[in-house]
């Protein structure tokens, strides 16, 4: 593995691939009904805070340490310190739980996307049941399988072929279409209850523990820490990326793509009688073609939607995928397209696994989610706080001097001190509660 690395042709490329891997399901699937089940108003206060005071210093560590090392997140860590080397081994670990259970929703959203198309979503009118029926068909396991091909055609096309370019097409096209999506919900009778339920913070609920907890579990899925995938793309970053000007335009993407999120689908809630807010994670597929179903032309809002969520999961599948090829290249010496077919063959066995049993599929999600995330974002704060060189960890921040680095004592202290109290926490109320 001796070979000149892959790389990035260009900057914007960079926060794209890097914002795709983030701007997943977690801001669209997973930001909604999160929102609606933690008070709405509340829960975007406290995740705001969360982004800023752990996501956001755990972000620039992964991106240190990936553009100091230039390798896969084991490789990384066992350079930097060969004590922590198991931590990468977290990164692969979690992302292959994810693809057990993101591939299934990804195709559930590819699903209401064609039967959207074709108009057999709307030949009924108890979605509920019809979510239920295709759940049950031998539908929910070819479009998962779809998935997967999908994700791995674009990794074997390698780094600029293949994840820079569809970054530079799907990321401007999903912004576009949600937009769009936010414009047509402001003409909905639900507006102003939706924004105020959105917008309009509960302090009460704010403060409240188990909103906190979940702003700061929320963060780490939507921002797509503590799996590798930050570390695995910025070893791709070309010399001179500003990773901190990376960071915050990955960030605010992330937020920007969530709260559009909620101004679609909260306006379009509260527009229709009978339907909750705090629907849970089949919000989007039980509830939303209600709402498609008496819009003018139900079945081209309900497309661009959910070609929306499919675009949306595709971006993340990719990073998950690229996490795991890219362990098989550098820790076994087997070259991409071949550690490309492995990864998806392992990945089709998982996916089979959750299929199989829902009580997998729940498990695969809670132990990511809750605890494998959190805990490796605990670790990669302590490890950047505490062990990774300070020189080494300032100069990837300044780009070796040639950019003010004013705040990296601030950095040092959140990943040190604030990070760690706070993860540490999370982590051990998952694990209790």
């Amino acid at each position: 593995m001796d070979k000149k690395r892959d790389s990035f042709g260009s900057k914007i490329g960079a926060i794209l691939v890097s914002a795709g891997s983030a701007v997943g399901l977690g801001s669209i699937w997973r930001f909604p009904y999160m929102t609606g089940e933690n008070g709405g108003g509340a829960f975007i206060l406290m995740y705001l805070l969360s982004m800023l005071l752990v996501g956001m210093p755990v972000m620039l560590a992964e991106f240190a340490i990936g553009t100091h090392t230039r390798k896969s997140p084991v490789k990384a860590y066992e350079q930097l310190s060969k004590h922590w080397k198991w931590l990468g081994y977290n990164s692969v670990i979690v992302s292959l739980l994810i693809s057990g259970f993101y591939y299934i929703v990804a195709g559930w959203a590819l699903y209401y996307f064609v039967a959207s198309v074709d108009g057999s979503l709307y030949s009924g009118t108890d979605f509920h049941l019809s979510f239920t029926t295709f759940c049950d068909s031998w539908q929910e396991p070819l479009y998962t399988l779809i998935f997967i091909l999908l994700t791995h055609i674009i990794v074997v096309m390698g780094v600029q072929n293949g994840l820079e370019r569809t970054s530079k097409v799907m990321m401007p096209a999903l912004l576009v279409m949600l937009v769009a999506m936010a414009v047509r919900a402001a003409m909905m009778p639900g507006v102003e209850e939706g924004y105020s339920f959105l917008f309009k913070p509960d302090f009460g609920k704010a403060f409240n523990f188990d909103t906190i907890v979940c702003a700061i579990g929320q963060a780490f899925f939507s921002l797509s820490i503590g799996l590798g995938c930050m570390i695995a793309y910025s070893s791709y970053f070309k010399e001179g990326t500003n990773l901190t000007s990376t960071a915050m335009s990955v960030g605010g993407m992330t937020l920007m793509v969530a709260v559009l999120s909620g101004m679609v689908i909260f306006p379009a809630v509260f527009s229709v009688e009978g339907l909750e807010p705090t629907q849970g994670p089949t919000l989007i597929f039980e509830t939303l073609p209600f709402i498609f179903a008496d819009m003018p032309m139900p079945q081209l809002w309900s497309a661009i939607f959910f070609l929306l969520i499919s675009m949306a999961a595709l971006t993340s599948t990719i990073s998950f995928h690229e996490v795991l090829t890219q362990y098989l290249q550098e820790n076994h010496n087997i070259e991409r397209k071949w550690s490309a077919r492995i990864v998806s063959l392992v990945t089709v066995l998982f996916s089979a696994l959750c299929l199989w049993s829902g009580e997998l599929f729940d498990a695969f999600d809670a132990i990511t989610a809750d605890w494998l995330m959190p805990l490796g974002g605990l670790l990669t704060a302590i490890f950047a706080g505490w062990v990774f060189c300070r020189k080494d960890f300032e100069d990837e921040i300044s780009n070796h001097g040639t950019l003010r680095a004013r705040l990296f004592p601030l950095l040092v202290v959140l990943l040190r001190w604030v990070c760690p109290l706070l993860l540490t926490v999370v982590f051990i109320y998952n694990l209790v509660f």
